[in-house]
């Protein structure tokens, strides 16, 4: 059952009650009220029907606050109860106290049907609007545990499509972090590898220009070695030379001194004999006259030779020409 099918016993129920409860205050009010100008004094006699309207006052008091008290699910207690017996009992008595006292039967049981329907309507009624309030109450507990269900689903699911976008979330950062990282690997190894290469090429380097610098080492030690046995050589080369002129030297002075020992010459030399003698008279220093007596020849020619001695080129030939 729906809130409208609710709705619609609600008003059926409350239509009817307050139909029941109309025709019963129209009915009491039209019973009591002749029982009441019978027994009410002639000049009072007006009052006759404010009796009744109270007690169905009261009646209508006690169904409209139990149709709000059952509506709400409350309870007023035991004066609420008291108060709607107590009216209920009292519209039977007065509905049916004319008839008692006449002693019918038939007239009490006519006018007891009105208050006794209005009694049973009103408990009905009651029940009735309690088990409704009951109904209606765990059906929208049903509906609002559905609700908070379906919410509850809901949310489950937004926390799950939550969950699942972080996780898709975290997983990309993650393959990105991962990737990152690979790359950041592949970068270092590559630095690395570039970096061993640079070492290697440079230890290379290195070892070439060692391997240079050693060539160039020996080169120069061999050239050294070169130099300093080129030097040695031309040591004793100049040594060698030294002493074999020192004895061309000495061999020459004694040659010139055993030429000039010779003595005065008796008569004119052969011309390279004197000019031995003349070159070697020049080469000590001997005075022209001495040297034209050792070798027998005039003193001009042994001037032409000494100035031939003194410059071999012009001087020497020219004199000797003249000299001739």
């Amino acid at each position: 059952m729906n809130g409208v099918q609710i709705r619609s016993a609600e008003r059926a129920l409350s239509v009817g009650t307050w139909l029941i409860v109309a025709g019963a205050m129209l009915y009491s009010i039209l019973t009591v009220t002749p029982l009441m100008a019978a027994h009410t004094p002639a000049r009072w006699g007006w009052t006759a029907p404010i009796l009744p309207l109270v007690v169905d006052a009261a009646v209508v008091i006690c169904v409209r606050l139990d149709s709000v008290l059952a509506r709400l699910g409350g309870h007023g207690g035991a004066w609420p109860v008291a108060l709607r017996w107590m009216t209920g009992v009292m519209t039977l008595a007065l509905n049916t106290a004319d008839s008692g006292l006449r002693k019918d039967l038939v007239g009490v049981a006519v006018h007891a049907v009105a208050p006794l329907l209005l009694i049973v309507t009103a408990e009905t009624g009651l029940a009735y609007r309690r088990a409704i309030t009951t109904a209606v109450t765990a059906l929208e507990e049903r509906q609002r545990a559905e609700r908070e269900r379906r919410e509850q689903a809901a949310r489950d699911r937004a926390d799950a499509a939550l969950l699942r976008q972080r996780e898709e979330r975290e997983h990309a950062a993650m393959l990105a972090r991962e990737q990152r990282e690979h790359e950041a690997r592949l970068a270092w190894e590559a630095g690395e590898r570039e970096e061993r290469r640079r070492r290697e090429e440079r230890e290379q380097q290195a070892a070439r220009e060692q391997d240079a610098r050693a060539e160039r080492e020996r080169r120069e030690h061999d050239r050294e070695q070169r130099e300093r046995e080129e030097r040695e050589r031309e040591q004793q080369a100049a040594q060698q030379a030294r002493t074999e002129f020192r004895e061309r030297e000495e061999r020459a002075r004694r040659e010139r001194v055993a030429l000039l020992q010779r003595g005065p010459a008796a008569g004119k030399l052969p011309e390279d004999d004197a000019r031995a003698i003349t070159a070697a008279a020049f080469t000590e220093g001997m005075a022209v006259r001495a040297a034209a007596e050792l070798c027998g020849w005039s003193v001009g020619w042994v001037s032409a030779r000494y100035a031939e001695h003194r410059d071999p080129d012009n001087g020497g030939a020219e004199l000797a020409i003249a000299s001739r």
